[in-house]
C-alpha cells in the first residue's frame, strides 16, 4: 500500500472536526506520535529533518529520543523494540544514504511481521522531480520505500500529516503487522498551516472465518494419527490458543525461528527443529499456524507420504506459495480457536504420547555434539530468566540457538528472520532493551557482526541502555571459514579477521568488559553483569575453526 496524499491534505483542511492549531509539519507528525501512544523515536539527525528533529526536541517530556551513530542502528533499534514489546518502533533518518542505511531493517521488520515506522526527509519541494542533484537526492526514493513496506507516503503538506500517521499505523498493526514509511520535502517540517489533529484509526478486523473451511480442516485432523503444529511469528501473540489447541491432539509444536517460545520449550509439546525433524518422516498432518513454513521445502526439503496440510495464516498471499489441502484465512488466534472448537478427537494413544517424548529426549542428546556452542547456550540460559529476552546473530552460537537455547515465552527470542542480517544482533538488543528496561537483555553474537555496529557502545553509555553484549570471538567470518575450508579445497578468501582488543575496545567506549576461555567461567562473569544493570561487555576467546557444525541439524537428510 502506498500514497502520495498532497491532494489528501487539501482535502483534510476542509473536513469538520476538532479545532485546527497553527504548527509545523515537523509539530504534526510528532503530534500524531504522541496521539497514536508513542514514548521513543530512534533518530539521527540530519538537515533535512531538523525540523523534525526540533519538533521532537520540544516534545523531550512525551517522547524520549535516542540517538544513534549510524542510520542503520536506529532503524534495527527500532525492530528491536518492538519485536520485543509488541508495539511499534519509529525511527528517524534524512533521506538518500541515510534511508538506504536504514534499509536493512525495514527488509528485517517485512521478514519478520514487526511493525516499524521510518520517518525520512526529501528534496525540497522546488527541486522535487527535476533530477537536479540536490542533497541526498534518491530517484524515486518512494518508489523504493514501497517495495519494503506495507504503506509508503509522500506529504508534501503540513494538513495531511495527521491523516497519513493514522494511516501507517493502521496499516503496520492491522492483518499481517510489518513496515510503514513516510517521508516529506525539507521544507515541510518547518512549514506552518492551520492542522486539525487525527484520531487513531481503528485497526482493520480479522476476516470472517469460514465456516467450511474449518469442518474441512477438522475432518482432516480428526483422521490424523500423527499430527504435528507449525507456528511462525504470526503466532507470537497467540501462544494461549496454540498450546490449548496442541494439548487436545497431543501433537508437538515446531518452531524454526519466530515462533520460538509460542509453545514454551518446558512443556512436552514444546519442540524446536531438532526434535521435530524425528518425527517428521511419519507425520501425516501439518497444521501450519503464522509461518511461512520454510522447514518444507528450504530446510528439510523432503515431505512424508500423503502429508495433509492445513495452513491458518492472517495473509492470503501465503496460500498461494505453497499447495494445502485447507486454507483458512484468520489471525493464529482465532484461527487456532476455531480448529479447536471444532474438534471431536477423543484421547490419543499412549504410544504416541511415548514416542513424543522420546524424540524431544533423543534431540536433546543429539545437539550436545555442536560444541562448545551449547555448552555456552546452557550457561546463558541458566542464568538469564525465564523473561529474560535472547537476541541471536549470524553466528555460529547464533545457529546453534535455533536448536540449542530453550525458550520460555513468546518475543524472548529475537532473530533477523530469513533475512539473515549480519550486523543486526547488537543494535537490535539495543533496542529490545529500551522497550523493556526493567528484564534482562543479551546480545549474542560474533567478532565479525559485532563490528557492523560496535560504535554503539557509546550509545549504551550516553542513553544508559543496560544491555549485556556476549562477543563470541573466533577471529573470523565462521561459516564462510568452514564453507571455504571443505567446499572449495580450503581456499580462504575474507573468512579471516583482525580484531581489535575488544576489552580495551569497550573500557575506551566507557563500557566495562571481561574476557572468559570455557563455558563454566562464562556463567558467573554472565550472572553478576545482569546484576549490575549496566552496559557491559563481555568477549568469549574460541579458537578460530573450532566450532561444531551446527547444519546437519538445521539442514537434515532424511534419506
Amino acid at each position: 500500500m502506498a500514497h502520495d496524499i498532497e491532494q489528501d491534505g487539501k482535502r483534510m483542511a476542509k473536513k469538520e472536526g476538532p479545532a485546527a492549531e497553527t504548527m509545523t509539519g515537523g509539530d504534526a507528525l510528532v503530534r500524531g506520535l504522541k496521539t497514536h501512544g508513542v514514548d521513543t523515536v530512534f533518530a539521527l539527525p540530519g538537515a533535512q529533518i531538523y525540523g523534525l528533529s526540533d519538533a521532537l526536541a520540544r516534545e523531550a517530556a512525551a517522547i524520549r529520543t535516542i540517538g544513534a551513530r549510524h542510520e542503520q542502528t536506529t532503524a534495527y533499534m527500532a525492530y528491536g523494540y518492538a519485536r520485543a514489546s509488541a508495539r511499534p518502533g519509529v525511527f528517524a533518518v534524512v533521506p538518500g544514504p541515510g534511508i538506504l542505511n536504514a534499509s536493512a531493517a525495514l527488509l528485517t521488520a517485512h521478514s519478520c511481521n514487526a511493525p516499524i515506522l521510518a520517518l525520512t526527509g526529501d528534496v525540497p519541494s522546488a527541486f522535487k522531480d527535476r533530477g537536479r542533484g540536490a542533497l541526498h537526492e534518491l530517484p524515486d526514493q518512494l518508489q523504493i520505500l514501497r517495495s519494503m513496506t506495507k504503506y509508503a507516503a509522500h506529504v508534501a503538506l503540513p494538513e495531511a500529516a495527521p491523516g497519513a500517521v493514522a494511516d501507517a499505523f493502521q496499516a503496520m498493526q492491522s492483518g499481517r503487522r510489518g513496515a510503514a514509511a513516510i517521508q516529506a520535502p525539507w521544507d515541510f517540517f518547518d512549514r506552518q498551516a492551520e492542522i486539525a489533529p487525527q484520531a487513531p484509526l481503528p485497526l482493520l478486523q480479522a476476516p470472517e472465518i469460514d465456516h467450511d473451511a474449518v469442518v474441512r480442516a477438522a475432518r482432516l485432523i480428526n483422521a490424523a494419527n500423527a499430527p504435528m503444529i507449525f507456528v511462525g511469528s504470526g503466532a507470537l501473540d497467540a501462544n494461549a490458543e496454540v498450546t490449548a489447541l496442541a494439548e487436545r491432539l497431543n501433537a508437538p509444536v515446531v518452531s524454526f525461528r519466530g515462533g520460538r517460545g509460542v509453545v514454551s520449550d518446558d512443556h512436552p509439546l514444546g519442540f524446536t527443529v531438532a526434535a521435530g525433524q524425528r518425527l517428521w518422516p511419519e507425520t501425516d498432518l501439518a497444521i501450519v499456524i503464522g509461518s511461512r513454513f520454510e522447514l518444507l521445502d528450504i530446510r528439510w526439503r523432503w515431505r512424508p507420504k500423503d502429508l495433509k496440510i492445513i495452513r491458518v495464516d492472517i495473509d492470503p498471499a501465503e496460500f498461494d506459495r505453497i499447495e494445502t489441502d485447507v486454507d483458512l484465512h484468520a489471525d493464529a488466534a482465532g484461527g487456532a480457536r476455531a480448529l479447536l472448537c471444532a474438534l471431536e478427537m477423543g484421547g490419543v494413544a499412549p504410544r504416541r504420547q511415548a514416542l513424543i517424548a522420546a524424540a524431544k529426549s533423543a534431540a536433546a542428546l543429539s545437539i550436545q555434539g555442536v560444541q562448545p556452542q551449547v555448552d555456552y547456550l546452557r550457561a546463558i540460559r541458566d542464568v538469564l530468566p525465564h523473561d529474560g529476552i535472547f537476541v541471536d546473530e549470524l553466528s555460529q552460537v547464533g545457529f546453534a540457538s535455533i536448536f540449542g537455547f530453550p525458550v520460555y515465552q513468546p518475543r524472548t527470542l529475537i532473530s533477523a528472520g530469513y533475512q539473515g542480517t549480519l550486523g543486526f544482533g547488537f543494535p537490535t538488543a539495543l533496542g529490545a532493551k529500551v522497550a523493556c528496561p526493567d528484564r534482562a537483555v543479551v546480545s549474542v553474537t560474533g567478532d565479525g557482526g559485532f563490528l557492523f555496529a560496535a560504535q554503539e557502545l557509546v550509545t549504551a553509555v550516553q542513553y544508559g541502555i543496560n544491555l549485556v553484549t556476549i562477543v563470541f570471538n573466533n577471529g573470523s567470518y565462521g561459516n564462510v571459514l568452514r564453507d571455504q575450508a571443505t567446499l572449495y579445497e580450503g581456499r580462504l578468501l575474507g573468512s579471516e579477521l583482525v580484531n581489535p582488543d575488544f576489552l580495551r575496545f569497550a573500557r575506551a567506549c566507557g563500557v566495562e568488559a571481561h574476557r572468559v576461555h570455557k563455558p563454566v567461567a562464562l556463567r558467573p562473569v554472565l550472572e553478576r553483569a545482569l546484576a549490575a544493570n549496566q552496559p557491559i561487555l563481555i568477549e568469549v576467546a574460541v579458537p578460530r575453526g573450532s566450532d561444531g557444525n551446527p547444519w546437519p541439524l538445521l539442514h537434515p537428510s532424511f534419506e
